[in-house]
């Protein structure tokens, strides 16, 4: 079972976090004004992507106007619900989603999916981490699952978002992959990575599943310690669960949604100067801040790869006992 759980997110990569380099587009497409929707709180990798690519096609002079809306609420449901109920206001609106969005739908956590949505992008793909405080009890994998197999509800590990989400789906992957039960996770959800992080720092919680461009920073600067990424290879000098026998690996896509009914000549615009940005120094300063990879697939190509992603990640959560 526990290779088959791990072939699964393998072919999750291949088939859909195939990790690509930028193309240059063929023609010039700034843009004028971006509104960023953001369907969580700050601190999280949503709003860590949004305000990265803002910053990014700002200070590259791509677009002239950038804003910011942070809408937490139904698990990024309220902010799905908004841009659809007030369509013709959005725009120049794009609201930022990743791997969740497809979770969520599967699992009826709201009833609308990426297919109520104008689909402009994927940008990057981000790895999990598991993470602790720097004076933990716990300062090595080894550690976690010692404890973790002596008694699994000993160990708290926080994600910012609900149960049976992506944190949470992580998480469970990497102990499963482990040898452990994944139903047997002590998960602890918050609303919005900040306040997971928070959990964490104030000892609420002992582990922290989350992406790895939210912590880096934090992890370089010594205010916590991440114990392993879910990457093929280290990254950052940060050790694989790989490299220490846990054949765990999962790689979250982020990405950009307008609103339904917007004219596809508007929505390939804003895929053109996404895809303009990566040529950019200022785009490459963010992205190695972050760790992230970047991962560009417009419009209809985006549209295959979620597809396609829906019935991997469905067959992975039916395995886990998730749906």
């Amino acid at each position: 079972m526990r290779n088959t759980i791990t072939n699964v997110c393998k072919n999750l990569a291949l088939a859909g976090v195939l990790i690509t380099g930028a193309s240059t587009a063929s023609f010039a497409a700034d843009v004028e004004k971006i509104h960023f929707l953001i369907p969580g709180g700050a601190g999280g990798g949503w709003d860590g992507t949004a305000r990265g690519v803002g910053e990014a096609l700002k200070k590259s002079g791509l677009v002239n106007q950038t804003s910011f809306e942070n809408m937490s609420g139904g698990g990024g449901g309220k902010a799905i619900a908004y841009i659809i109920e007030t369509a013709k206001k959005q725009k120049n609106t794009l609201m930022v989603n990743s791997t969740p969005i497809v979770i969520r739908s599967l699992q009826g956590v709201f009833p609308q999916s990426f297919r109520d949505l104008t689909l402009v992008s994927s940008v990057i793909a981000d790895y999990g981490v598991l993470a602790v405080k720097k004076d933990s009890k716990y300062q090595s994998w080894a550690d976690i699952q010692a404890a973790f197999k002596k008694d699994p509800k000993s160990v708290k590990v926080a994600g910012g978002s609900s149960r049976g989400s992506m944190d949470h789906l992580v998480a469970a992957q990497i102990f499963k992959a482990a040898g452990g039960n994944p139903t047997s996770v002590r998960y602890v959800p918050y609303d919005a990575g900040g306040k997971a992080l928070a959990g964490l720092l104030t000892g609420e919680v002992d582990v922290l599943s989350t992406g790895l461009g939210e912590v880096l920073e934090k992890h370089k600067k010594g205010e916590l310690k991440i114990i392993g990424v879910t990457s093929w290879k280290s990254v950052e000098g940060i050790p694989s669960f790989k490299s220490m026998g846990t054949n765990a690996f999962f790689a979250n896509w982020r990405g950009f949604f307008a609103a339904p009914g917007m004219d596809q000549a508007k929505a390939d615009k804003f895929a053109a100067v996404l895809d303009k940005m990566y040529s950019t120094p200022e785009w490459e300063v963010v992205r190695k801040r972050n760790g992230w990879t970047n991962l560009y697939k417009p419009t209809k190509d985006f549209e295959k790869f979620l597809v396609n992603q829906e019935k991997i990640i469905g067959s992975l959560m039916k395995q886990m006992g998730f749906l």
